[in-house]
């Protein structure tokens, strides 16, 4: 398997300690995409759309671990069942605001990734297939959802 890098997400958020742990709690932050020149060509179209998934490598996360305590939570889960970073495959993946397309560079919002983050691919958020009604969502059913920011458990300690 070989993964290839398309371009450096760029933000405001040099650590994931206070970072937003989501984008849709990431009110107010902006940032960018560089993308690399060969992969320009592939950004033709993107401009028409409102909201772009952002598939990302979590370059700076903690090692994997199978099970963890998720941010929203003080209970140990299995790490599929969260969001976390500290997978066996560090991959992200972000629904952000699409701003504009400037060249190489995507003018972004409600971005929840730290600043040099390795961008693997984008995909147009489409809500018609992105969106499902749903009745039950696990470990977070009945959850008061309030705004929360990262700390540094999930941090590599040598960085």
């Amino acid at each position: 398997m070989t993964l290839t890098a398309i371009g450096t997400i760029r933000t405001a958020f040099a650590r994931a300690t206070g970072a937003p742990i989501q984008p849709y709690r990431a009110a107010g932050s902006v940032g960018s995409v560089e993308i690399f020149p060969p992969f320009v060509d592939g950004l033709a179209d993107l401009a028409g759309f409102e909201r772009i998934w952002l598939i990302y490598w979590f370059h700076r996360a903690a090692e994997a671990k199978l099970r963890v305590i998720p941010f929203l939570d003080s209970v140990e889960r299995g790490i599929f069942a969260t969001r976390a970073p500290a997978r066996p495959n560090p991959i992200g993946m972000s629904s952000v605001r699409l701003l504009a397309v400037e060249g190489n560079v995507l003018r972004i919002a409600e971005v929840d990734i730290l600043d040099g983050t390795p961008l693997l691919d984008i995909k147009p958020n489409v809500p018609l297939y992105d969106t499902y009604p749903m009745s039950r969502c696990g470990w977070l059913d009945g959850r008061v959802d309030g705004p929360v920011i990262a700390d540094a458990r999930f941090e590599r300690p040598d960085l």
